[in-house]
């Protein structure tokens, strides 16, 4: 299921910002965490692909019982 998200424009003195954001949903499910540098890589017209530089281990690592 996808999350349909609009592109926003904010006109400044100088210059213009665009913005896309993250539903909560999306956030939560990737366990982002606020200041969380990200990397943006156009693929194509089509594709844009957000990656993190450092990965965080998953909740559900941490609850696995070590050996």
């Amino acid at each position: 299921m996808g999350y349909p998200t609009k592109v926003q424009l904010i006109y400044r003195k100088e210059s213009q910002q665009w913005y896309v954001n993250l539903p909560k949903a999306v956030a939560d499910a990737m366990n982002f965490t606020k200041g969380e540098v990200v990397e943006r890589t156009i693929e194509d017209r089509q594709h844009l692909t957000l990656k993190r530089r450092v990965v965080p281990r998953s909740p559900a690592d941490a609850k696995k019982p070590s050996r």
